[in-house]
């Protein structure tokens, strides 16, 4: 088999992964050690996160014509790949709180739902809180006002009642 033709083979891998994604974040990975590597890797592929190095051109090949274009200028220099499927924003919060803990892992850029956001955006999602927790929250605070309405009412009742 020709090299262009193996080539051709990674990056129609690389155009199926990214068929089904709802997210995709590149990260300059730098200065990890491998132990740091190791566990980043766990993390993600735990929240469901595919995390993979491919070769800037493969990945920029892949990309073009479709909604993670925008990425192509981010190709430089050592880049991983992470890959969401389900939840968006499970990638960039897992890789967002390792981040924290090691500054060498640094956010390139990614596209979450279509739409391109920049290392500072990809940052910022990355420190939402996961679905199902603002979901709580926001069915607590329905809960609150309607409780409270309910604690009115019945002193209204026991005061009618008197």
């Amino acid at each position: 088999m020709a090299k262009v033709e193996q080539k051709q083979v990674v990056v129609d891998q690389i155009k199926a992964k990214l068929e089904g994604a709802s997210s995709v974040l590149l990260v300059d990975y730098r200065g990890l050690t491998v132990e740091q590597d190791t566990t980043l890797r766990k993390e993600l592929r735990e929240a469901g996160v595919e995390y993979r190095v491919y070769k800037n051109t493969m990945v920029n090949f892949a990309v073009q014509g479709t909604e993670f274009e925008a990425i192509s200028k981010h190709l430089e220099g050592p880049t991983a790949i992470a890959i969401s499927y389900e939840d968006a924003t499970a990638g960039p919060r897992v890789l967002a709180k390792v981040a924290k803990a090691n500054e060498k892992l640094e956010f390139k850029g990614g596209v979450v739902e279509g739409t391109y956001y920049d290392a500072n955006g990809m940052l910022a999602i990355g420190n939402i809180a996961p679905r199902e927790e603002l979901l709580g929250r926001l069915l607590g605070s329905f809960k609150s006002p309607i409780a409270s309405f309910a604690r009115v009412i019945k002193q209204v009742a026991e005061k009618d009642a008197e």
